[in-house]
């Protein structure tokens, strides 16, 4: 995974507060962080629920 590009949300703040970052991994799995703690936790979904939740976003 040292290999990944992750891009923060155009969302976040930018004095550190409330940051994400996303990436796709090679075999199109979804990673999702926290920017303050890379070394943490990561959410992992499928392109089709990424996709799905994006669309619910969207939404509101």
């Amino acid at each position: 995974m040292d290999n990944l590009i992750w891009k923060k949300s155009t969302r976040s703040s930018p004095n550190g507060g409330h940051c994400v970052e996303v990436a796709v991994t090679p075999s199109n799995l979804v990673l999702v962080r926290d920017s303050k703690s890379q070394l943490g936790p990561i959410l992992r979904y499928s392109i089709s629920s990424w996709r799905e939740f994006i669309r619910n976003l969207d939404r509101r």
